[in-house]
């Protein structure tokens, strides 16, 4: 059990005695005063703080009150020789003391008050993580909701309004709205392919398997050869694959299919020379890969956001908002990493790591 145990006390000899008894049990970090004790707190991850009640300059209790709000998390144990209401209650109430033990302490009793001390410690910390969870998940599905519905909206009103010039208007030729019918259909139609996949990431448990990249790109790209815009892309593609790869490969694949995507859809029009260069590589611990374009860019004052629901790098060529968010909530399943360096008017580079799972699963597991 690796208990990181901050022992305070201005007598030399119960420092000595405590590492003595614990040290065996629990990482022993000793202090003789008050200003020892916050260096050692500011070095190190402490669990657990012992200190006495009693020692020169200040009281255990006005040293766990002055340390509250910068070290919050640490469980709190007054030691004291002298036992009195009114020191129990200000430990209790001022310095959120956990424990209240006189000394000379009973080993076995003490073991077992720093054993549920860290249980305590422990398990705030997991609500912690619990409650950030649920404030981020309830903050996403009130943007979510306003964001789709707009977004779901959007297209609809268009082509409503297309509807009715096209019937109010007799010398209107249907046909010649039938593109923005259509573009509108397709910016509805992806939203709605991301919010599956956008449930389908959250919902779905890491499934590792072998992932072959040459497949994958090839299997991706194919899906875009009835689009117009690919035909006048130069697609370059290194994929070097020596390493075997295990890895979940529905989230890989989405993370691909989001990055081209978007590579292809940023494209400058007016580009003689337009180029996509995919590049993957496997290797022991990871496999990097990186999508770079000499697209729109992104201004440098939107990077910071562009992972976050429904924001939008640019105002040019519609999106849907959601795709990098994907990506990123699919990388922080796999524990992967993303980085981006554009430049706008020049192009983006999207750099992904994602951890190989080759080496964690044995041969005999593999089917």
């Amino acid at each position: 059990m690796h208990i990181n145990i901050l022992y305070i006390d201005d007598e030399k000899n119960n420092l000595n005695a405590f590492k003595a008894q614990f040290r065996s049990n629990f990482n022993i970090y000793l202090a003789e005063s008050a200003q020892d004790g916050l260096r050692i707190l500011e070095e190190t991850d402490i669990h657990i703080i012992i200190t006495d009640q009693r020692m020169p300059g200040i009281t255990g209790v006005q040293f766990f009150e002055s340390i509250l709000q910068e070290y919050p998390d640490p469980v709190r144990i007054l030691l004291t020789a002298y036992s009195d209401i009114e020191s129990t209650i200000d430990a209790i109430n001022k310095g959120n003391v956990f424990r209240y033990i006189r000394k000379p302490w009973d080993y076995h009793d003490l073991k077992m008050t720093i054993e549920n001390g860290y249980e305590i410690y422990n398990t705030r910390k997991e609500l912690l993580q619990k409650n950030l969870a649920l404030q981020k998940a309830n903050d996403e599905l009130n943007r979510f909701v306003y964001s789709a519905s707009h977004e779901l909206r959007s297209p609809i009103s268009t082509i409503q309004g297309i509807i009715n010039i096209v019937k109010t208007d007799e010398k209107t030729k249907p046909e010649n709205y039938l593109e923005m019918i259509q573009e509108c259909v397709s910016n509805m139609d992806s939203l709605i392919k991301n919010i599956i996949s956008y449930h389908k990431n959250n919902k779905l448990l890491n499934e590792i398997k072998d992932i072959n990249f040459q497949y994958i790109i090839s299997d991706i790209i194919s899906t875009y050869r009835y689009d117009n815009m690919i035909e006048y892309i130069d697609l370059k593609c290194d994929i070097d694959e020596k390493m075997r790869f295990m890895g979940d490969e529905f989230r890989i694949k989405l993370i691909l299919i989001n990055l081209l995507s978007n590579a292809i859809k940023y494209q400058k029009q007016e580009e003689k020379n337009k180029f996509i260069a995919i590049k993957i590589k496997t290797e022991e611990d990871y496999v990097r890969f990186s999508i770079e374009d000499n697209g729109i860019g992104i201004p440098e004052a939107y990077c910071p956001n562009i992972f976050k629901m429904f924001y939008r790098g640019t105002s040019q060529n519609s999106g849907t908002g959601i795709g990098l968010y994907i990506v990123k909530e699919a990388l922080d399943k796999m524990g992967g990493e993303i980085s981006l360096n554009s430049t706008e008017g020049i192009g983006s580079v999207f750099e992904v790591r994602i951890p190989n799972k080759a080496n964690l699963i044995p041969a005999t597991a593999i089917i």
